[in-house]
């Protein structure tokens, strides 16, 4: 009887194996790899946090954790570390923003860096002291014009190089995992345990909380190509807002049925092309807008979790990963074709 038993229990492993094979195989793969890995000299323990390119579309700049600020000169092929003398070498630069010449960094703690001559030299801003939570994003807007959001929800603007910085809102939110800034000012922050989220808009004097729609952990929100909010949640759960009503969300979707990695950030190449990152390498893409999805494969292999991605235009496009300094870089489809 105990065999049987044993029998029986080897038939049913068997028969869920199948299934969850047949799950993970649904998903059609991409009809080539527009992407290609460039690998950066960091330490194995410095994350790469967010990248930004100045006046022109071959010199950007790479921050992370551990003071690091990376340049380049060649659209992203090969970077260069640069040192600045700061208090601390573990300072984590969390966001950079760039118009034009004019150049912002910014990170914990409480740190603000400002450039007007394409990143030659970096000025520190001190901020008071009084500043609610740590910053983690920064939008170059104009000449001497930026805005921050920190890692509470609070809001500044500046428009005298940083001197002087004035809220936008009345209160902070709350501790947030992600905050998401849409290019005509709008804010979307996801609760720091991912059970609710809250927007923002200019002209408005407080956040406004909302519930999420579904048990899942919220992962990371952001805005469509037509300023709608796209939803990440766990085990890889895209949702988009309706088109017609911003209040009601379209009923989710779950590209990959036996997807076990999150999705962890979502970006537009175009007002149709999709391209969504997670972990262990994961990049799914939608040629339409969201409504289908395919899977690159060539890219599980590198060993690093995605968790951002952005476009500065149709042709460029970066993905950043979060260990061993990888970073994908997104190649128009007759490169990407011909390599």
């Amino acid at each position: 009887m105990v065999g049987i038993g044993k029998f029986w229990r080897k038939i049913v492993t068997l028969l869920l194996v199948v299934v969850l094979c047949a799950g993970c195989a649904n998903l059609p793969k991409t009809a080539y790899n527009p992407w290609k890995v460039i690998s950066v000299d960091i330490d194995a323990d410095t994350k790469l946090l967010d990248i930004a390119f100045a006046e022109n579309q071959e010199h950007g700049f790479m921050v992370g954790s551990n003071a690091t600020l990376l340049e380049t000169k060649d659209a992203g092929e090969t970077w260069e570390a640069i040192k600045l003398s700061l208090d601390s070498e573990k300072s984590r630069f969390n966001g950079v923003s760039f118009a034009g010449k004019e150049g912002w960094i910014v990170g914990e703690p409480a740190l603000v860096l400002h450039s007007t001559d394409a990143g030659k030299s970096w000025l520190q801003i001190p901020l008071d002291e009084k500043l609610p939570g740590n910053p983690i994003n920064i939008a170059a807007l104009s000449g001497n014009t930026a805005e921050m959001a920190t890692d509470v929800g609070a809001i500044y603007q500046t428009s005298d190089g940083g001197k002087n910085w004035k809220a936008q809102v009345q209160d902070a939110v709350g501790v947030v995992r992600n905050i998401t800034r849409s290019p005509d000012g709008k804010y979307v922050a996801i609760s720091a345990k991912g059970n609710f989220y809250s927007t923002w808009e200019p002209g408005t004097a407080a956040w406004v909380p909302r519930n999420r729609n579904s048990s899942r952990r919220l992962e990371n929100m952001g805005f469509t190509s037509e300023g709608k909010l796209w939803m990440l949640a766990r085990g890889g759960q895209i949702q988009f807002t309706d088109p017609e009503d911003d209040e009601k969300w379209l009923d989710p979707q779950k590209p990959e049925k036996g997807y076990s990695w999150a999705l962890l950030d979502m970006a537009y190449r175009n007002s149709d092309d999709v391209w969504a990152t997670g972990g262990s390498g994961s990049l799914l893409h939608s040629p339409d807008g969201g409504k289908t999805w395919e899977k690159d494969t060539e890219m599980e292999e590198v060993p690093a979790n995605f968790f951002k991605v952005v476009f500065f235009s149709p042709e460029q496009g970066f993905a950043i990963g979060d260990r061993g300094g990888y970073l994908l870089k997104y190649q128009p489809a007759e490169v990407a074709k011909a390599a």
